[in-house]
């Protein structure tokens, strides 16, 4: 019972009430890790399940918000007492089959979905410039490795809290798009679902979309590199859970906003164009610029992540030095890791496949690994041998286990209708799931 009462002891509403400023002046991970998985990709699907399925799904949004605060705070907890990120800690516990497999599965997702974030900022800056977007994929990624490699990380996340502040549009968007809110707090408070198409691939593409493997291997990582002391424990899981409330609120207010706007008028989207419909209450005619700018937030967001953590998977599984404090003579395998991972990115945007397609792809390959990862995270969070007298909660682990079990089963529906040949028909909608 002695380590359930330590793991016990940084109580999160505790730390909330006792020390609100203590939070405030340490926030930064987790809001970071929050922010980003609001990426390109999260964006357009919830565009499409607002403009499909109107408020339809606003209660299972609302439900995503525990769950993500769930596996955040078990992320955050690992990193904080392991002092590494995921993949080093799987490496140590289960062994180098174990952490090949993890490392595999990580790659092929973000790898996929990095492509799919560049084409993203492309088409934001691409709107911006009425310009083709291909011009900007290149000059996009260079800009970030630039970032990265020459830049400070420290200086870079001080810049990205301020980027976060773009997502405001969206929740602007939510209250002058002037939804009917009767309709709204009805659908949010009486779950409703229909077993068709766009409800069936709504509510997959959103348990996918937002319970991403990078957004809590990135957690581990970037908590690792803080190091804060044990006694901050309690700091770190409300820096974690607030970020992801945080993106649960933008995930909320881009479905109202787009369900109020494309949604009334069955319009689907498609492109960026069709999404940046949905701002319109907001800016009018300039709902487009508003649209591309937190497009383009938003990748800003993402693509520091998902190469940052293709190179820290990597000199993890590989003993690498990795610190993106390090210059780069210092740890050069890390920087040509990421590096080349940008490098892969912009490759499979100029094979021309469309974002749709790469969505579709980065499906598969999160379909088969997020379960899996998560799955490892919830027994090294219950481990004495890896957490001694930190292990995270029995009630904590068990909510942790609830949603891998929730994300399996979706998985597993979501790889039913794309190989099955009576699901095709729902297999582009659903392309959006797990990336």
């Amino acid at each position: 019972m002695a380590e359930e009462t330590a793991a016990a002891r940084p109580s999160i509403w505790r730390v909330l009430q006792r020390r609100p400023l203590a939070v405030i002046r340490m926030l930064g991970p987790g809001l970071i890790s929050g922010a980003s998985d609001n990426d390109p990709t999260t964006v357009a699907t919830l565009a499409v399940i607002g403009s499909t399925t109107g408020f339809g799904l606003a209660w299972l949004v609302v439900l995503v918000i525990p769950m993500l605060v769930v596996v955040q705070v078990i992320s955050a907890s690992v990193g904080t007492v392991c002092q590494a990120g995921l993949e080093d800690v799987i490496r140590t516990r289960f062994g180098a089959p174990w952490a090949l497999l993890t490392l595999l599965l990580l790659l092929a997702v973000n790898l996929i979905t990095l492509a799919a974030d560049l084409e993203g900022g492309g088409a934001a800056l691409g709107l911006l410039t009425a310009r083709p977007y291909q011009w900007f994929i290149l000059p996009l990624a260079v800009a970030v490795g630039a970032l990265l490699v020459w830049g400070s990380y420290a200086a870079l996340e001080r810049i990205l809290r301020y980027v976060m502040l773009v997502f405001l549009a969206y929740v602007a968007a939510a209250f002058l798009a002037r939804p009917d809110w009767g309709r709204v707090l009805h659908a949010t408070v009486v779950p409703h679902f229909a077993f068709s198409s766009a409800y069936v691939a709504g509510a997959l593409a959103l348990l996918g979309t937002t319970l991403t493997s990078y957004a809590y291997v990135w957690e581990t990582i970037s908590t690792a590199e803080e190091r804060p002391p044990l006694r901050r424990l309690g700091l770190v899981q409300v820096d974690a859970g607030l970020g992801m409330v945080a993106a649960g609120l933008i995930f909320y207010s881009i479905v109202v906003a787009t369900g109020a706007t494309l949604g009334l008028h069955h319009r689907q989207v498609q492109t960026a164009q069709d999404a940046a419909a949905a701002l319109a209450p907001v800016a009018g005619k300039l709902a487009t610029v508003v649209f591309a700018v937190g497009l383009l937030a938003s990748a800003v967001l993402a693509i520091p992540v998902l190469a940052g953590t293709c190179a820290y998977v990597m000199a993890e599984a590989f003993g690498w030095r990795a610190s993106l404090d390090e210059r780069f003579r210092n740890a050069p395998a890390f920087y040509i890791t990421l590096l080349l991972s940008l490098a892969i990115g912009v490759g499979v945007t100029l094979m021309g496949v469309g974002p749709i397609q790469l969505l579709f792809f980065s499906s598969i390959a999160g379909g088969l690994g997020t379960p899996v990862t998560l799955a490892l995270m919830m027994i090294v969070a219950r481990d004495r041998q890896t957490m001694g007298t930190h292990r995270v909660g029995r009630r904590l682990v068990a909510g942790g286990w609830l949603v891998t079990a929730v994300v399996a089963v979706a998985c597993g529906i979501y790889l039913w209708q794309t190989f099955v040949p009576a699901g095709h028909a729902a297999a582009i909608p659903v392309a959006f799931l797990l990336t």
